[in-house]
């Protein structure tokens, strides 16, 4: 400390033992109570990073916090952001409105607006099973499956630019650098399986979304927490060949090798931590590069059941393989499966600008049959009630147009629609509602934190409490503020 010429000199002695401890590190040596309350029980105990010297593989299997609904995640991302006035939420007024410019406010990527020119419904709407859901013709076959499916009409994201708004959805945040939650619930719960990665991320061919591996990134957790891309054709797993000259029996006996070595030395190197994750992360690579393989051979699965995922229509094929794949993998103990429906830019993905009948026939129609045989193929398997499948972008779109002439709609972060099934989700509901044009939700209004919530709580993870200590705070999916799941689809 430097005190001021004006201080006098002995006030600086003044100080408590307690008060010197404190201010010595900055409330530093505070943790060590901090922690033996929590192992006490005084203290509520949290997840946190793992210490060095006391190596545990970092993927290995861990107890719920919680009675766990579901098992795995499977989450179709529909990359560009899909017009819910299309597809799910139903919204008469809007047909007769079609042309006519109308006070309303919105905020895409062309600014704010305090009015626009309606554009009307391109689909029309009829009800779906026992429940009674209007859902566009759009999607005929998941329609059929509407009793099993929770629709969060009033869903909301902090911002309408694809980048942002997909981080978001993805990581929690807008900005980059934080763990993506495939990754929290691989750390908060490890993996169930030892051939495979964790976390798998399927993206369409057509190209990655915007912000690229940012999407599946462990932020500043361990990369063991990250996801692992998968092909669902060809190498499963790129750069996972052995070298020329290297066969299975040898990489056993190294990997044996440096495990025996790591045991030996362990006492003597307490910081030996990084040889063990490198030892896991071997592991790991040496049983994909056996299981990998299998994982993706569709060729074992029914003809029927290739069938039900479209895989015998060239319009389906592609996505109705990385669903299928997607069912092998949870199947096999991976926690968190990410497809992507649409890649690249402007009409390669749902996001529609300009001709909205073209883009959302081309993408609805390449992916509303498989979805529909993923759903199915997991009930009659047994598999939905602990596998929770999530459907959605990054936001929405505008009941308006976004140039003066065309079909296309602005980006829509004010209210759009998700959904989920499975993992312990109600069937059969709606929860929230947007305005009678679709432009805000008006009842019911839920953030991305309560769908991440809605995720850790079904995987028995406490989105409170589930944190990991990184640039001296006790982070969390779901920020700082408490959140609770939608309790109306449990």
């Amino acid at each position: 400390m430097n005190p001021d010429a004006s201080t006098p000199r002995g006030q600086f002695c003044r100080r408590t033992r307690r008060e010197f401890l404190w201010e010595a590190g900055a409330g530093f040596t505070g943790l060590a109570l901090a922690g033996l309350m929590a192992r006490d029980g005084v203290l509520p105990r949290i997840q946190a990073a793992p210490t060095p010297g006391g190596f545990v593989n970092p993927l290995a299997p861990r107890q719920p916090m919680r009675t766990a609904r579901a098992k795995s995640v499977i989450f179709l991302f529909m990359y560009g952001g899909p017009s819910h006035v299309d597809t799910f939420d139903h919204k008469p007024a809007l047909y007769p409105l079609d042309g006519k410019t109308i006070t309303v406010g919105t905020c895409g990527r062309g600014g704010r607006k305090n009015e626009g020119r309606v554009v009307g419904p391109k689909w029309a709407f009829k009800p779906y099973g026992q429940c009674g859901k209007q859902v566009s013709d759009l999607f005929p076959n998941v329609g059929r499956c509407v009793d099993d499916i929770a629709f969060l009409h009033s869903m909301t994201a902090d911002s309408p630019i694809h980048g942002s708004a997909m981080l978001q959805m993805n990581t929690g945040k807008i900005l980059s650098g934080s763990p993506c939650l495939g990754s929290w619930v691989n750390y908060g719960l490890g993996s169930a399986s030892e051939n495979l990665p964790g976390f798998a991320v399927m993206l369409d061919p057509i190209g990655g979304p915007i912000s690229g591996a940012k999407n599946w990134s462990s932020g500043y957790m361990p990369a063991s927490y990250q996801g692992t891309v998968l092909r669902s054709a060809g190498d499963p797993i790129l750069d996972l060949q052995r070298p020329e000259g290297m066969t299975a029996p040898m990489q056993r006996r190294i990997l044996d090798s440096l495990r025996e070595y790591n045991s030996d030395h362990a006492a003597a190197h307490p910081d030996n931590s990084n040889l063990a994750a490198r030892i896991a992360s071997y592991e790991l690579a040496f049983n994909m590069q056996r299981h990998a393989p299998e994982a993706v051979d569709l060729s074992r699965e029914s003809a029927a059941t290739r069938e039900l995922y479209g895989i015998n229509s060239p319009r389906t094929q592609e996505f109705g393989r990385r669903c299928l794949l997607a069912r092998r993998l949870v199947e096999r103990g991976v926690r968190f499966v990410q497809l992507y429906a649409g890649g690249a830019h402007n009409d390669d993905n749902w996001d529609a600008h300009s001709d909205l009948e073209r883009n959302h026939n081309f993408h609805a129609g390449r992916t509303d049959r498989p979805i529909a045989g993923l759903l199915q193929d997991l009930k009659q398997r047994g598999l939905l009630d602990e596998t929770l499948v999530i459907w959605g972008g990054e936001f929405g779109r505008q009941p308006t147009a976004e140039y003066e002439k065309g079909t296309g709609r602005d980006h829509n972060a004010y209210g759009f629609t998700m959904w989920m099934a499975g993992g312990g989700v109600k069937g059969g509901v709606s929860v929230g509602q947007t305005d009678e044009l679709g432009s805000a939700a008006v009842e019911d209004r839920l953030h991305v934190k309560d769908l991440h919530a809605t995720v850790l709580h079904l995987m028995g993870l406490d989105p409170n409490q589930l944190s990991y200590f990184y640039g001296g705070l006790d982070q969390k999916l779901v920020g700082v503020e408490e959140v609770q799941p939608i309790r109306a689809i449990l």
